[in-house]
């Protein structure tokens, strides 16, 4: 690890008493804030009396504020990342840099959210809890998350952590990649990140890994296009000369993605278009 570290410190949304006395703390001891809005961050400071190095570091700008951060990082700067208001990364920037950071080998924290550390994609997500804990039910519930575009949250209990990876690998892809978040914001907090392969070789190797609570990242699957008309017309065309107009729009729709009400209303006006050519014809 490079001798500085970055961290993503989440900040009150309205009300100042939100502020954890941890953030605080490290905002105190930062030696740069890279903030969305120095302006809005400056008056954040004032009120619980610091005054500090401010840096930009939004959308228009985080690509050419990579390097010179990063650089600071090596020489052993303490970097806090703050956004106007919550948590960075969360619809906010900070996730070009949090990824520059982990490839370059500096040290990433958080004030106290798995999903930011993850190094996966935050702008779309969905939490899905503690999956079921027999091994039959679990898969179940991971298959009908396979096509899941956004990245995933879980919870899941150390004894079990194992035997899920194994069932995602098999579900998802082994080379699907994720996080696994333990103990955070606690003495022994550590995360681990790569492929889901990857992390199934280091639960092998540490005996850490499978200790304390544990919240699990896992990348969503990537968009896929959709199939175009013809395809879809020509599937509605052979499915429906089988099985009633509602159960062939809804065969359809599971087998290219689209929703069912956009293939029945296709289907509704093919065969609308298909009497009146007949109701024409001489």
């Amino acid at each position: 690890m490079a001798p500085g570290r970055i961290e993503l410190v989440a900040t009150p949304i309205g009300n100042m008493a939100d502020l954890s006395p941890r953030a605080r703390d490290l905002l105190a001891s930062a030696d740069i804030i890279a903030a969305e809005d120095t302006r809005h961050t400056a008056n954040l400071l004032r009120q619980i009396g610091l005054q500090k190095l401010l840096v930009s570091l939004h959308e228009h700008n985080e690509g050419e504020r990579l390097r010179e951060l990063l650089r600071r990082a090596q020489d052993g700067a303490l970097i806090a990342v703050v956004s106007d208001a919550g948590t960075p990364l969360v619809s906010d920037p900070g996730y070009l840099l949090l990824r520059a950071a982990l490839d370059a080998g500096i040290a990433v924290g958080a004030v106290p959210m798995a999903l930011a550390l993850s190094g996966l994609p935050v702008d779309r997500f969905c939490f899905e809890g503690f999956l079921p804990a027999r091994g039959g039910s679990r898969r179940d519930r991971l298959k009908g998350l396979a096509a899941e575009t956004r990245t995933m949250v879980f919870f899941e209990a150390p004894h079990r952590i194992a035997e899920t990876l194994t069932d995602m690998a098999a579900v998802f892809g082994s080379e699907r990649g994720a996080a696994v978040a333990r103990e955070l914001t606690k003495a022994h907090e550590s995360v681990y990140r790569g492929s889901l392969e990857r992390l199934l070789q280091i639960a092998g190797e540490d005996a850490n890994f499978a200790r304390g609570e544990i919240t699990l990242v896992v990348a969503g699957s990537p968009e896929q296009a959709l199939p175009d008309e013809a395809f879809v017309r020509r599937a509605l065309e052979l499915v429906a000369a089988e099985l009633p107009p509602s159960r062939a729009a809804a065969v359809v729709a599971q087998l290219t993605g689209r929703h069912k009400s956009e293939v029945y209303a296709l289907l509704r006006r093919d065969d609308t278009a298909q009497s009146t050519a007949e109701t024409e014809t001489p």
